[in-house]
């Protein structure tokens, strides 16, 4: 199901989309010392002129040839395994390819990805495939394996892809007259399959067990101790086990999963109405609270949703608005969502996001909560345009904390979802940056290959059976004309798998399950307040102007008397931190030395403390773009190779710790890497570190505590290394290394970014006794200008001189 609404989109809308990209900017937080949030200035913008129908067939025509190109590269090489490998050009085979350990879990040799497929094969109007795929499945399918797998991913991609196979098989029967031998074949085997998973819900809380094996069920040694499932793994099974119910007559689908809802409604924190992600199946117990809409827990949301949807029960909608309501209460900050403690929701738990939540948007288009989706989906698309892809995890200021890209289609599936409902030609251009995004960066002569690291574009050996069944089928619908399918996409919805079920299953009626609501579930207003998207409500005066005002500094202004100045600030003043928290500023550490600040309106101690807030935080925007670190702060790696006539001169980072280098104070000794090299544990290398400059590499641990490990083995001097490829003084902006508020380091300690560590790290390998001097940029250069100056002095005099002597 697609949302409905109009199909235009104002000028002014494209313009607060333009300013909400600097808004996102200070939402994002300030990371002290790293001056790097001028992120406008560095992602290209795209085009939001109309796409002529001419290129939008085009790009539809070119998602179609990427489906067949990866479609063909499965059924010529790898079927019937499960999922294709792309780079060997061969299947996966569960117990035959190398082990990939939880993530086998998925498959269970029963040809996942042509049966993930299926339903993609009909909306690309592929009849003759489909049918030829529908019959190879009735042939060579089995569910008799002595395999354990995941309950929720067989369930969406198996039994989704089952139903919705046998759903369309009857649909192209009556519309097209084709399959006239099609008996219900697939619906038997989802059935089939549906019984050998019902071993997993025997528990006393009724929510099921994450793995279940599929010839023994729950009577194998290796499942014995199972205990743990995630909320996204319970909460998500109603949708395809109600439709299995109403198809086959079996109700007994259905009533499980109606109490696995039920059980885990009854586990929500009364207080928060938040879920945590991780719980034990007997006693109901949380064994992680943390609660977002991300890994995890993610399609327990959308369930509740499309549950209502599909089903008409009308619980589903009001525990969904009640979950809704607390998530942009507590998780919801501007376009990022952070995770909090589900019993503590003030308090954050980790200080990046995970690309699936990317899936967030289309769901708030469902919901008819548009202006969140926009913005939510505009800061996704920033991060796709910094790094090519989303990487699996971002952190607040969109750097790379998970580099992998595993071809998901949650970003691309929220831009369909924002098309339908808007209209505007953006987001065409949006699928279009996706699309060819993949086509230079996945595409494989066998298919499309997973990306390992998107800052490198290294490829894995992986292509996941939903690239097939979700992200091409969502890639051909932005581009294609509802009217040019051979069914109505309206009178469907999608499952989490994109698989489709049509709404007319919510007539089939459920007459065994009526269900039973909890003494606390009582009927709130809001449990069924609703609102439809349009698009004529998006950005309203009143919603635009809060955006200008943020961006553009235009709002009215406090008097400045006592008011914290961001130049003023620092990390380790109680007085300063205490301000800052009344002014409804959080402060969330980053790791690695850094530290973030978030603003919140709603958390200040009051309207003048907020407004100053506000001012604050507009501050330190301007500071870290300024480029905050003169040149009189930066440090230099300096060192003379045997044989080379100049001084090689590596500029360097400083760090708000330790002894400053400034004027013509200098370390000049020779260089030593640490063991271990990021030095986050005991060092190995003791006796060669003493009086030593020791070269350390970044990550894992702050730098100050690495700074303190390295001092107390006797190093005379420190210099920290990048650990992300490629990057160099040239490219980014520099940034000093924080400390944590203890002045206890003495020694100097600078840093390199990666390009000038190479050259360093080549010269100490190719000459290991080279002497290194650090010392401030500007007191080098003064100091050799000084000598450079003397030499040319002496030159002059001795040519002077020579010329009196007579021959």
């Amino acid at each position: 199901m697609t949302p409905r609404g109009g199909r235009t989109i104002s000028s002014g809308q494209r313009q607060t989309r333009r300013e909400l990209l600097t808004f996102i900017t200070m939402a994002m937080g300030v990371v002290l010392g790293l001056a790097a949030l001028a992120i406008a200035e560095q992602i290209p913008t795209v085009p939001t002129h109309n796409m002529s129908n001419k290129e939008r067939n085009e790009l539809k025509e070119e998602a179609r040839e990427m489906f067949y190109h990866a479609y063909r590269a499965y059924m010529d090489n790898a079927y019937p395994a499960d999922e294709l490998m792309p780079l060997s050009c061969t299947g996966r085979y569960r117990g035959v390819t190398p082990s990939r350990g939880d993530l086998d879990d998925t498959l269970g040799n029963f040809s996942m990805t042509l049966v993930d497929t299926l339903d993609t094969l009909v909306v690309l109007g592929d009849l003759e495939e489909f049918e030829h795929a529908v019959k190879l499945v009735i042939k060579d399918v089995k569910f008799d394996n002595d395999i354990i797998v995941s309950v929720f991913e067989t369930n969406i991609r198996m039994i989704g892809g089952l139903l919705s196979g046998h759903i369309l098989a009857e649909y192209v029967q009556k519309q097209a007259d084709v399959m006239t031998w099609y008996r219900g074949e697939l619906l038997e085997m989802a059935k089939d399959l549906g019984y050998r998973l019902l071993p997993a819900f025997n528990t006393s809380t009724g929510i099921p067990h994450a793995r279940v094996n599929l010839k023994h069920g729950m009577k194998v040694e290796a499942l014995r101790h199972s205990r743990e499932t995630c909320t996204a793994c319970a909460g998500t099974i109603l949708l395809e086990f109600a439709a299995l119910s109403r198809l086959s007559g079996e109700p007994i689908f259905e009533v499980k999963a109606h109490a696995a809802m039920d059980a885990l409604w009854k586990m929500r924190h009364r207080s928060s109405e938040l879920m945590g992600t991780v719980l034990n199946v007997h006693s109901g117990d949380w064994i992680r609270r943390e609660s977002g809409v991300g890994a995890g827990i993610d399609s327990y949301y959308e369930y509740c949703l499309k549950s209502y949807i599909l089903l008409g029960d009308e619980r589903y909608l009001a525990r969904f608005n009640r979950h809704y309501h607390a998530i942009m209460k507590y998780i919801s900050q501007g376009p990022m969502l952070l995770d909090v403690q589900m019993h503590r929701p003030h308090t954050k738990t980790r200080n990046f996001m995970d690309a699936l939540l990317a899936f967030w948007p289309g769901l708030q288009v469902l919901s008819g909560d548009l202006k969140p989706a926009v913005q939510t989906h505009e800061m996704l698309y920033q991060v796709m345009q910094m790094h090519t892809f989303i990487p699996e995890a971002f952190t607040f200021d969109f750097q790379v904390h998970w580099g992998q890209h595993h071809l998901r289609p949650e970003f691309i599936e929220s831009t369909y979802f924002l098309y339908r409902a808007t209209g505007d030609h953006y987001y065409l251009h949006a699928g279009k940056k996706a699309l060819k995004a993949l086509q230079k960066h996945a595409r494989v002569p066998c298919g499309y290959a997973a990306v390992n690291d998107v800052r490198t574009g290294k490829h894995e050996d992986r292509m996941d059976s939903y690239v097939l069944s979700e992200t091409f089928k969502y890639l051909f619908l932005l581009f294609s004309d509802p009217a040019d399918l051979i069914l109505n996409i309206e009178d469907f919805i999608f499952t989490t798998e994109a698989h489709l079920l049509p709404l007319t299953l919510g007539q089939l009626g459920n007459h065994t399950y009526t269900g039973v609501r909890d003494q606390d579930e009582q009927v709130h207003m809001l449990d069924y307040m609703r609102s439809c998207p349009s698009p004529n409500k998006l950005f309203p005066e009143t919603v635009r102007r809060p955006l200008r005002d943020l961006v553009t500094g235009v709002c009215p202004r406090i008097s400045s008397a006592k008011r914290l100045r961001a130049a003023d600030f620092q990390a380790s003043n109680t007085d300063h931190l205490r301000t800052v928290y009344d002014m409804g500023i959080t402060m969330v550490s980053l790791g690695e030395g850094k530290v973030q600040l978030l603003h919140s309106f709603h958390n200040a101690k009051s309207p003048e403390d907020a407004e100053r807030g506000l001012i604050f935080m507009q501050e330190m925007v301007e500071l870290s773009n300024s480029n905050s670190i003169p040149n009189t702060q930066l440090q230099a790696v300096a060192f003379q190779r045997e044989g080379d006539r100049e001084m090689r001169i590596l500029e360097a980072g400083p760090s708000h710790f330790g002894m400053e280098l400034v004027n013509d104070l200098a370390v000049k000794q020779q260089a030593v890497f640490a063991k271990p090299v990021k030095v986050c544990s005991a060092l190995k290398n003791v006796e060669e570190i003493r009086g030593k400059i020791v070269i350390i590499e970044r990550g894992e641990c702050t730098f100050v505590d690495k700074a303190r490990r390295v001092e107390a083995a006797g190093a005379v001097a420190a210099i920290v290394i990048d650990n992300t490829p490629n990057t160099s003084i040239n490219n980014q902006q520099m940034f000093a290394m924080s400390g944590d508020g203890r002045d206890d380091v003495l020694i100097p300690v600078v840093f390199l970014f990666t390009k000038e560590a190479e050259q360093l790290i080549k010269a100490i390998k190719e000459e290991p006794s080279l002497q290194l001097t650090l010392m401030s940029a500007t007191g080098l250069k003064e100091k050799l200008a000084a000598q450079q100056r003397a030499a040319a002095t002496t030159k002059t005099d001795t040519k002077n001189s020579d010329s009196k002597v007579t021959p």
